[in-house]
Order: C-alpha cells, then sequence, then structure tokens
C-alpha cells in the first residue's frame, strides 16, 4: 500500500466513521477499487489501526464530557457518570462476546466481500431510514435500552452495516432523545477499540512490516484529522433528523456494490 492510498482510506475512515454509512464497508470497498491484495488477517488489522484513530478523535470532541465522567467517578458515588458509565460497559458486552467467540469468522468476511457488503449497505440504508421518520424525545439511555444498543452494535461488527447508524438507529426507534443517542454511540465504541488494540499487541496479532509503518502513520494521522470534522458534523446532523440522506446513499451504493460483485 502506498501513502497515496493510505491517506484515502485514512480519510474515508475518519468520515465513515461517525457518518452513518459503515466505514469498514467503505474500507473493503475503496481496497477492491484500488486493488488491495491483503489477505483478511492484514486488512483486518489495518482497519483497527484507522479505527484506533477514530477512536482518539472521539476523546478531543468529547473530552469536557469525558473529564466530568472521569471527574463524577472519582467521588465514589452513584451518580449520574457512574451510572452512564456502567451503560457503556454494558453496551459493550455483545460485542466482547462475538468478538472473542467468532473472530476467525469475522476475519473472513473482511478483505474484497464486496456482495456482502453491499447487502450490508442495503440493510443499513433500512435502518436509518425507519430511525429518520421515528419521534423525537428527551428519553435518555437505560441500562435496558444500553444491552439493545449494545447488541446492534455487535451486528454492526459485520462490514457494510453502519456502527454508528446502527446505534443511533436502535437508540432513536427505543425513544432516546437524538443528541444522547449520538453522544452515547460515539462514546460506547472507544473502549472496545481500546482493548481491541491492546489484545492484538500483546497477542503479537497486530504486527506489520517496517515498510508500512510509513503508510500507517499517514494513514493514522488522515483518519484521525477527518475523524474531528464529520464527529462535528454528524452530532449536527442528528438532531437535525438528515438520516434519510444517507440512507439514500446507502441504498445506491449498496445496489453498485451488489451489481459489481455479481458481474466480477
Amino acid at each position: 500500500m502506498d501513502i497515496i492510498e493510505a491517506i484515502i482510506l485514512g480519510v474515508i475512515q475518519g468520515l465513515t466513521e461517525f457518518l452513518p454509512v459503515s466505514s469498514s464497508g467503505h474500507l473493503e470497498l475503496t481496497k477492491a477499487i484500488l486493488g488491495d491484495t491483503s489477505v483478511p488477517e492484514e486488512s483486518l488489522a489495518f482497519t483497527v489501526v484507522l479505527h484506533f484513530a477514530t477512536a482518539l478523535s472521539t476523546l478531543v470532541i468529547f473530552r469536557n464530557e469525558v473529564a466530568e465522567l472521569i471527574k463524577g467517578l472519582f467521588q465514589f458515588k452513584w451518580n449520574d457518570e457512574l451510572k452512564f458509565s456502567l451503560k457503556i460497559i454494558l453496551s459493550m458486552f455483545p460485542a466482547v462476546i462475538v468478538g472473542l467467540l467468532f473472530e476467525e469468522q469475522l476475519e473472513s468476511f473482511f478483505g474484497g466481500k464486496i456482495l456482502l457488503v453491499g447487502c450490508m449497505l442495503l440493510l443499513t440504508a433500512l435502518l436509518l431510514l425507519l430511525a429518520d421518520r421515528a419521534k423525537n424525545t428527551n428519553k435518555e439511555v437505560s441500562f435496558s435500552n444500553a444491552v439493545l444498543i449494545g447488541i446492534s452494535q455487535a451486528i454492526a461488527m459485520l462490514p457494510g452495516i453502519s456502527r454508528s447508524g446502527a446505534t443511533i438507529s436502535t437508540s432513536v426507534l427505543l425513544g432516546i432523545d437524538r443528541t444522547r443517542a449520538a453522544k452515547f454511540s460515539f462514546l460506547m465504541v472507544v473502549p472496545l477499540i481500546f482493548g481491541k488494540i491492546g489484545k492484538d499487541v500483546l497477542s503479537g496479532d497486530l504486527n506489520f512490516q517496517s515498510s508500512d509503518m510509513l503508510s500507517i502513520s499517514v494513514g493514522f494521522i488522515a483518519a484521525f484529522l477527518a475523524g474531528l470534522l464529520a464527529c462535528k458534523w454528524m452530532i449536527a446532523l442528528v438532531k437535525k433528523s438528515k438520516l434519510s440522506y444517507f440512507s439514500l446513499y446507502c441504498a445506491i451504493v449498496g445496489s453498485i456494490a451488489i451489481g459489481y460483485a455479481l458481474l466480477n
């Protein structure tokens, strides 16, 4: 992978991690277009690195909220910060279980599965369309809601299903306030990504050739900077109920991907 390709993939990851159009799906489609020949494990490893970059951009955007959360936890009381943290932990369980039990199966879905990506993009389009028509409320995320949102996040580990789209759509369909839904969606994935990075580093699964480090670093920076812009943009769009535009986009890209896969 050369530097230009790494920048393209990084920008796409940064934008699509927060926009509800499936970052992993777009990365797979882009790599197919660019003629990437990575085996599934290497393809997934590069995807994980780019996700790590967008996780850092999430922390930057929500730095004040994260600081307040940490401050509240150190009060050692049954306060809103502790409740929110427990909800985040609850939301992680489905994805952790799926990731640990089906890691090899998940890896097999990465690396040129264009037909799968196309079909999952159509599913994402349907979810976004339903969520866009849902009534807005002031409801907060409950503990039971956190589990259901976590299940949608686990399903979104498939390339082509937007993680932010699935979790925000699930939240909105459950009647949760759109701003709270976006905040919870973006923050709930951060511990998972950091945990995945830590696990892969300790196990030796996340290793790259020295010749790849420049491309990886450039892709990482591109994803981080693009993520900063996309995160702010997405929060504003969710508030204004503009998910139907992304639904149409996913439907178009998904249909093109399916057509491409069937003709090749």
